[in-house]
């Protein structure tokens, strides 16, 4: 016969609820899940999507430092290329992913600072889908030219563009981004005409402009210094504010008078929209420890690219004043793409 008053009774079911909850934190009970803030969770992969194909510069560069966070970390780094649609596809996979820090997005300024002003409609929000983790690597772009092409730096293009309105096919890595919007602008400041061929990706784009499907292409710094030291492209000019270490005889576009292209694009993880600051945190840490390891920082370097580091809150704010400053730019131009 139970002799325990009400109040008792709910008083000692109380007590073993507590005992069984205590019990099972020492005993591996599934009640016991990992605290939210771990990372990373043993056996659990690292998924990283790259909205580009493989073979790309920033997809080369993210294969040594993924390899560097797992020998650090013993996290497993999958890298999951899902190129095309202007990076929609791979940021609307990771937009919509478990927030615990297994599911990353490694990409550069386009997808958030970009798209957002290009398209009515995106299948992610750049702000409330996203958690900015850590901007790793800061890098200018370079006006390049088919090796065969008629002309040898920027002022003897304009000047072929002006005598051929038309005649010129300049590549993009898609549509709507840096390298599409720096040949908008190009146009523009230097009142010439030419065609805008988009295509999949920066190996596909950087094919065009060997085979001479397209005769120029604003390129990431490291693939056009390589394929300058191999003889493949002409360096036309560096569409950044100042000369580059790695090339410091090649002019900047403003100094060849076109002004306006000093624009400085990045790298950087991003996980999705309310990932816990601590494991936020902890993937910045892992990352920047990685991309400031000797051997990736003097590549880094030698690319003519620069290590940024910052973290959560810091790259919180670039992509904010990206985002300001890129659309004003899509505005004066009036481009949209939908």
């Amino acid at each position: 016969m139970d002799r325990l008053a009400p109040q008792a009774r709910g008083t000692a079911r109380l007590s073993l609820a507590v005992i069984a909850v205590t019990v099972a934190a020492f005993t591996g009970n599934p009640a016991s899940a990992a605290p939210p803030n771990d990372w990373p969770q043993a056996g659990k992969p690292v998924r990283v999507v790259v909205p580009f194909s493989a073979g790309s510069g920033s997809d080369g560069l993210l294969r040594l430092i993924a390899k560097r966070v797992s020998d650090q970390t013993g996290a497993n780094l999958i890298i999951d290329n899902k190129p095309g649609a202007g990076t929609f596809i791979g940021a609307a996979d990771v937009a919509h992913a478990p927030a615990d820090g297994h599911t990353l997005l490694y990409t550069i300024v386009v997808t958030h600072t970009q798209n957002p002003h290009l398209y009515n409609k995106l299948p992610y929000d750049a702000f409330k889908d996203f958690t900015p983790v850590v901007q790793l690597v800061r890098s200018a772009t370079v006006l390049v030219a088919n090796r065969n092409a008629p002309f040898s730096n920027v002022r003897e293009m304009v000047s072929y563009a002006k005598q051929h309105p038309g005649a010129l096919n300049f590549a993009s890595y898609s549509l709507g981004s840096t390298s599409h919007l720096n040949g908008e602008i190009l146009q523009q400041r230097a009142g010439i005409e030419m065609v805008h061929v988009p295509y999949k990706g920066t190996a596909d784009a950087t094919r065009a402009l060997l085979a001479g499907d397209v005769q120029v292409y604003f390129d990431g710094t490291s693939t056009a210094v390589e394929n300058a030291r191999a003889g493949k492209v002409k360096l036309l000019g560096v569409a950044a504010d100042k000369r580059l270490t790695v090339l410091p005889d090649l002019p900047t576009m403003a100094e060849q008078g076109v002004p306006g292209l000093d624009i400085v694009g990045w790298q950087g993880v991003f996980g999705p929209g309310k990932l816990p600051p601590a494991i936020a945190q902890k993937i910045a840490n892992a990352f920047r420890t990685a991309v400031e390891s000797p051997d990736i920082a003097e590549l880094i370097r030698a690319q003519g690219n620069e290590i940024s580091g910052a973290g959560p809150d810091a790259f919180r704010q670039i992509v904010a004043n990206d985002y300001e400053r890129w659309g004003a730019v899509i505005k004066r131009i009036g481009l949209k793409l939908d």
